[in-house]
């Protein structure tokens, strides 16, 4: 019999196929090695795939696509209600992904190109890079403070340390020979992240919707790289406030028997673009007596009666609305609070 979808869980080395037909009867269940997954699509006939969006997900999407498939990837958080209680296996996972598709409700993950994941690479290395180099800093930082040596905050203070260390007398040996170590391997790892950046500035000029979102006060390259190579439709989003949820920065909710309660942001989704965005908002934070538009007015307001780290999660949460009006419309940020069609 015919399967009319046919929910795939994936791993590292054994899959597991449920088909099922337009009753959502189970037609078969299958499992495939690594090295059977492509032969096995090939053979049936085009039908509905789904996967759950995770690691590999979008690969094995584009390889399915390719036998004529109609693949979508479905969030994990949409998946687990669907999973028996008590028991959990591969079998029930495919069979649960078949469910979750059916839903009505259920919004689909869009499938990113080899060009998108490229890009996305080089953010991802950036971070984890980023990261290294604030543990290295706060490491030489915490060792020369054991020697009753401090400096100012900052990155650029690194260097005056390591030069109090080099001049420093009655120091032990091996204290100094860390602390070159540190500082060696800081720079280096500082060195290897000026790179990435530059790769990631060349595609953000090169790339229309991310000029379009470096018109934004507050995004630069980094984060408009960022956006367009990991939001594949903007158009999978209703609206604005679909794309900040998204985002993970609207409140969250307890409300029951008819009262609301907010409580703080969800910090659901992309995690890497919050952060960039709550960045970015801090910096205009800083400069929003400068920022002659109505969205200045409005921050400067909202900074005289509410505390700043709420100010700045609000505005990270406007700016989220922009882009998503900025690339829905394919328009221009204009200071004075709207857009204008890009020329």
């Amino acid at each position: 019999m015919k399967a009319n979808i046919i929910g795939l869980d994936i791993a590292k080395s054994v899959f597991q196929a449920h088909g099922a037909d337009t009753n959502g009867k189970c037609v078969f269940k299958r499992k495939l090695g690594r090295s059977e997954v492509s032969a096995f699509f090939a053979k049936l006939d085009p039908c509905e795939v789904v996967l759950e969006a995770c690691g590999s997900a979008h690969y094995w999407a584009r390889v399915i696509s390719s036998a004529g498939h109609d693949v979508k990837l479905v969030s994990p958080d949409r998946v687990k209600p669907f999973v028996k209680k008590g028991k959990k296996n591969d079998a029930v996972d495919a069979a649960a992904i078949c469910l979750a598709a059916t839903h009505p409700d259920t919004m689909f993950v869009p499938i990113k190109t080899e060009e998108q994941q490229d890009v996305l690479s080089l953010h991802s290395t950036r971070a984890l890079l980023v990261k290294q180099q604030t543990m290295l800093s706060n490491a030489l930082r915490a060792l020369a403070s054991e020697f009753g040596l401090v400096v100012p905050l900052g990155t650029r203070r690194l260097p005056d340390l390591i030069a109090k260390i080099e001049t420093s007398t009655g120091l032990p040996p091996a204290m100094k020979q860390s602390a070159m170590l540190l500082f060696e391997h800081y720079e280096k790892v500082a060195q290897s992240i000026g790179a990435l950046e530059a790769r990631i500035r060349a595609h953000a000029k090169s790339n229309e919707d991310a000029r379009r979102l470096m018109t934004i006060p507050g995004v630069g390259p980094v984060t408009a790289s960022l956006v367009v190579a990991s939001v594949a439709d903007i158009g999978s989003f209703a609206s604005a406030r679909h794309f900040a949820a998204w985002l993970g920065l609207v409140p969250r909710q307890h409300s029951t028997g008819g009262k609301t309660r907010l409580g703080r942001i969800t910090k659901a989704g992309n995690r890497q673009i919050r952060t960039l965005l709550v960045l970015g908002a801090t910096s205009m934070l800083n400069h929003a007596h400068k920022w002659n538009s109505a969205a200045g007015q409005w921050l400067c307001k909202l900074v005289e009666r509410r505390p700043r780290r709420l100010a700045t999660v609000a505005l990270a949460n406007k700016l989220g609305r922009i882009i998503w009006a900025l690339l829905s419309r394919k328009e221009v940020y204009r200071p004075v609070g709207s857009s204008v069609a890009a020329a």
